[in-house]
């Protein structure tokens, strides 16, 4: 990467101070409060299915103001352009976020689409020394990116001490403040006639389905395409019996992959036996739990016999639990007689507990471990590979709490943009080893999104062999970058193409 830098405020110069034991002052650009607006550039190279791609990146901030115009905030940045494109008209721009919420945008940012990945082995555990390689599946061949830190993520920060927290931290608030920043940042950058798309991450994806319809309906700015990664509910109920059901594909998927089915179905591929679960969920699991403790004695033990092939534990733990296995249990019962946890968000991933008993795990076997390597490879990136000087945290997480989730319509409000922009179409990434937000619930939410069906042709819906974070894994971060340029391809419209019905 070349060295050129561009800082938006350089230290001012300041005469010696002559005093034997003055401690030399810091310089300027190493703060502890955040600058409203700063911005270092650099450029950089990356080959990408063998073809260089030159680029620009701009990591910085960009103030949040309220409706007096005051600022009362500011979000950091990093923005990528691919600099041997002239004609930005046409050149796609992907906007960034991931979710928590109060989670920063490092994860897609140095595992997935930028440039730069996390110096990690084929399956994504930590590798030393930390730190960042090219990224050759990035998608910045046929697109530019900004990875964008909501307030309390990453460098961004509330610079008003007065400002209401209520203005950032709950499901509308977030939607709304980020609009006004993204319209902003679209204007700055002239990227008003680029085509735009919005991929978010777990709770990024009530996010991008929240924004999608705003930036639409108050700002006017219409999008081609929204990517859903391994997404929340979006406001969708599946309260009780539906909810519980779900989660038992899930199940199998992990218990292929830790080697508990029974040999039957183990010597099966993942691809042949979850279509089977998944069948036996909707046709026959739901209706036998719809019936409560009123189901005949002999289906209940069908049922229960049908669950335990399925998930990989005993008939004896699935009655105990009245036909429903909650996740917790699950983490904890799979793989309890080899002395192990299996992870909550990535099942491939093996934890150790004080004690094999209990019913719950005692920490997050996957977390842990991206921690290990995100954490360190973010700040080093930032700080020392594009220089942007500053002695604030960088927040993997941070506080946005108490987060108001009243009145979370975010999946009608994507639908409601869908309908009113023809071109407008979505597509879901899950990995079947993810066990917040199931592959099977997203494959539901995507079902649930439009009841009509009339939108059934611009949804669609891919899945991988791995966990929450599926790009982790080498063999489908190729398999899911190559999903993501398929759908930017397959939607930008040709010359002149109306968006109509």
């Amino acid at each position: 990467m070349a060295l050129s830098t561009a800082y938006a405020e350089q230290a001012p110069e300041t005469k010696p101070d002559t005093k034997a034991e003055a401690k030399p002052a810091a310089p300027a650009q190493f703060e502890r409060v955040l600058k409203a607006e700063s911005a270092v550039t650099k450029t950089g190279q990356v080959t990408i299915k063998g073809k260089a791609v030159p680029y620009k990146v701009t990591a910085g901030t960009q103030p949040v103001w309220d409706k007096d115009g005051k600022v009362i905030a500011s979000l950091f940045y990093t923005y990528y352009q691919r600099s041997d494109v002239a004609d930005k008209a046409r050149r796609p721009l992907v906007l960034s976020f991931n979710g928590g919420p109060g989670s920063a945008s490092v994860w897609m940012h140095v595992a997935y689409t930028g440039p730069k990945m996390l110096n990690i082995d084929d399956e994504g555990y930590p590798l030393q020394p930390y730190g960042v390689r090219d990224n050759p599946h990035s998608i910045l061949d046929v697109a530019d990116i900004i990875f964008i830190d909501p307030v309390n993520t990453g460098f961004s920060r509330i610079l008003d001490p007065k400002a209401d927290r209520a203005t950032f931290f709950g499901v509308n608030a977030d939607v709304s403040y980020l609009a006004e920043w993204l319209d902003t940042f679209v204007s700055r950058e002239g990227r008003w006639t680029s085509p735009k798309y919005l991929i978010g991450e777990s709770y990024g994806t009530t996010r991008v389905a929240g924004l999608a319809l705003e930036l639409q309906n108050a700002h006017w700015m219409y999008l081609n395409g929204v990517i859903l990664v391994s997404p929340t509910e979006l406001g969708l109920k599946r309260d009780g019996i539906v909810g519980d059901a779900l989660n038992l594909p899930y199940y199998t998927a992990t218990a292929w992959y830790q080697k508990k089915l029974p040999a039957d179905l183990q010597a099966r591929d993942l691809k042949e036996v979850l279509p089977e679960a998944e069948a036996f969920t909707v046709d026959e699991l739901i209706p036998a739990l719809a019936k409560g403790g009123f189901l005949d004695a002999q289906r209940k033990a069908q049922i229960a016999a049908k669950i335990a092939r399925y998930a990989g534990i005993s008939e004896k733990a699935v009655l105990q639990h009245n036909l429903v296995v909650p996740t917790e249990f699950f983490w904890k019962e799979l793989l309890r007689d080899e002395g192990y946890t299996v992870g909550r968000l990535d099942s491939r991933y093996k934890g150790i507990d004080k004690t094999d008993a209990g019913n719950t795990v005692d920490y997050n076997a996957e977390l842990t471990s991206w921690l290990h390597s995100f954490t360190p490879a973010i700040n080093h990136y930032l700080r020392d590979v594009l220089q942007y000087k500053t002695d604030i945290k960088y927040n993997v997480f941070g506080s946005v709490h108490p987060w108001d989730n009243k009145n979370d319509t975010t999946g009608e409000n994507l639908r409601k943009a869908m309908a009113m922009n023809p071109f407008m179409k979505v597509m879901v990434q899950s990995g079947y080893y993810d066990g917040a937000t199931t592959y099977f619930d997203a494959k539901y939410t995507m079902w649930q999104l439009d009841p009509s069906g009339k939108l059934r042709d611009r949804l669609r819906f891919e899945g991988y062999r791995s966990g929450h974070m599926m790009y982790l894994r080498s063999e489908d971060l190729a398999k899911s970058t190559d999903d993501l340029r398929d759908f930017i391809r397959s939607t930008l419209p040709a010359a002149n193409q109306a968006a109509k019905y």
